[in-house]
């Protein structure tokens, strides 16, 4: 234990050591009228990459680039090091005879972390290294704090996402996942905008948190001197605007559920809803295979790519099961064999199932799903048909009212995409509504509120419609193999350090 106290103690004494030599060199330049923190800009030419690929056509040209120091290498009279910017790196090849004594002395003095700008000649070193030879550089920001274990690059999971901005000068495969993220949500609304569909804003401050079953988080209303939910959801907004006529509609944004945090899970997430008149389930199966595809090409120009040791593959057609289908499938167990609520409770009993607040039939038929087979559903795979108990707010099959024209599509052993025929008989809708107050009354801080502003639209007349939501975050683990949603939220949910 003394050992461990002693080396951090040394570690403190170190860094505060840098801190010191850091502020001073900082004081000296603004002594001598050179403070970094008076430029105010600094006009860059090129990219890092852009010199690299390009290099034919820019060799023995002068190019000015900017970006932060990553690594310095001294030899007397000639020096270099590599400076980074968001598309990559580069070496800088600086000489005394170019830059003249004092400002080379000057360079020297630069520290890992300080922000540059350079102008340069292109060239290719005796090693065959694309370089940068320096003619003038100027100093743009003073990085007063050193790069974490400047070597071994940021390995600290914590520090990683607690102070993001280190884990992206350090890690280039964090920002190159960043990266792609911007990217995917760019694809998505180019390929449903390219289908006729209208971006739109709903509220995030919501008098009734509706369109999922989830805890929400509850905020107040000085003006209005009232409690407001961040929104779970924009699902029953959005089905007013086709109500209204708008027909195509889709919202990219962030929702807030109240619930556990895990590496599937964070409060704070992005989602995205499209809904359609005029189609159903299956129309929107079609749109999930179309999106899915559409990434898959333009952002990583391949339909076939790892996940966590697995090869998924996005080619069509995916498979199709009805849950029931499914359920047999990994256990043995047709529920369309088993005729009432009491004998899917004793039979989920007898397989050591918890069956708490679970009464019907239906929803013991979707914990079994959920127990016995999610985690297998590793390729593209629609379940379909779900029990009205666990989908308050989709249409049921004529055929089979106990069950909804609603699918989920699995990858990887996770949910991926929730669709549904939506619900637009009011009637239907507000005993829905009705049976879920009576679970929310029973203490399932989950279930809906009554929304009667929402059944009033619907007593205006909803078209038949097809709704879509897509969890952004998972998708982007999906397509950037990621392990933990955090890594995919540039500041993901944290608990506080003491």
């Amino acid at each position: 234990m003394s050992e461990n106290i002693s080396s951090d103690t040394q570690e403190i004494q170190e860094l505060n050591e840098i801190l010191r030599i850091r502020r001073e060199k900082l004081r000296d330049l603004q002594d001598k009228g050179r403070d970094p923190f008076c430029i105010v800009r600094y006009d860059v030419t090129h990219k890092t990459k852009e010199i690299i690929d390009s290099f034919e056509e820019l060799d023995g040209k002068t190019v000015s680039i900017a970006g932060r120091i990553m690594a310095k290498r001294g030899m007397g009279k000639t020096s270099f090091c590599d400076i980074q910017d968001r598309d990559g790196k580069i070496q800088l090849f600086v000489r005394i005879n170019e830059l003249g004594e004092e400002a080379y002395e000057e360079f020297k003095k630069l520290d890992i972390g300080d922000i540059i700008g350079v102008s340069g000649t292109v060239f290719k070193t005796r090693m065959g290294e694309i370089s940068v030879k320096v003619h003038e550089y100027t100093l743009l920001s003073k990085s007063l704090r050193p790069l974490p274990e400047k070597f071994h690059g940021l390995k600290d999971t914590d520090i990683r996402y607690r102070q993001r901005y280190l884990d992206l000068i350090v890690n280039p495969e964090v920002k190159k996942t960043f990266i792609l993220r911007s990217r995917i949500i760019s694809a998505i609304r180019s390929f449903l905008d390219s289908r006729g569909f209208l971006e739109v804003e709903t509220p995030i401050l919501n008098l009734i948190p509706g369109g999922a079953n989830a805890r929400p988080f509850i905020t107040y209303h000085n003006t209005l001197d009232l409690d407001m939910y961040l929104r779970i959801a924009p699902e029953l907004y959005l089905k007013r605007l086709i109500v209204g006529g708008m027909e195509k509609v889709y919202e990219i944004g962030r929702m807030f559920r109240n619930e556990g945090m895990s590496i599937k899970h964070n409060p704070e997430f992005t989602l995205l809803e499209v809904y359609e008149a005029y189609t159903d389930y299956h129309g929107m199966m079609k749109l999930t295979e179309d999106l899915y595809v559409h990434i898959a090409d333009t952002v990583l120009g391949t339909r076939k790519f790892e996940y966590q040791g697995h090869e998924i593959d996005l080619n069509l057609p995916w498979p199709r099961m009805t849950m029931t289908e499914a359920v047999k499938k990994y256990t043995g167990i047709d529920f369309d064999t088993i005729a009432s609520d009491e004998e899917a409770l004793a039979l989920a009993k007898e397989k050591g199932l918890e069956t708490d607040g679970l009464a019907t039939k239906g929803e013991i038929l979707n914990l079994f799903f959920e127990e016995f087979v999610e985690a297998n559903l590793i390729q593209p795979t629609f379940i379909m048909d779900y029990p009205v108990e666990v989908s308050p707010l989709t249409k049921r099959k004529p055929d089979k009212p106990e069950l909804t024209e609603r699918f989920e599509l699995f990858i990887t052993g996770r949910e991926m995409a929730n669709a549904y025929s939506e619900l637009n008989d009011p009637i239907d809708q507000k005993e829905r509504f009705l049976a879920q107050v009576r679970k929310r009354e029973q203490g399932d801080e989950e279930a809906n509120m009554m929304d009667e502003d929402y059944v009033i639209a619907l007593e205006h007349g909803l078209p038949p419609t097809g709704g879509l939501g897509v969890g952004i975050d998972r998708l982007v683990m999906l397509f950037t193999n990621s392990f933990s949603i955090r890594d995919v939220l540039l500041f993901p949910t944290m608990k506080p350090k003491e």
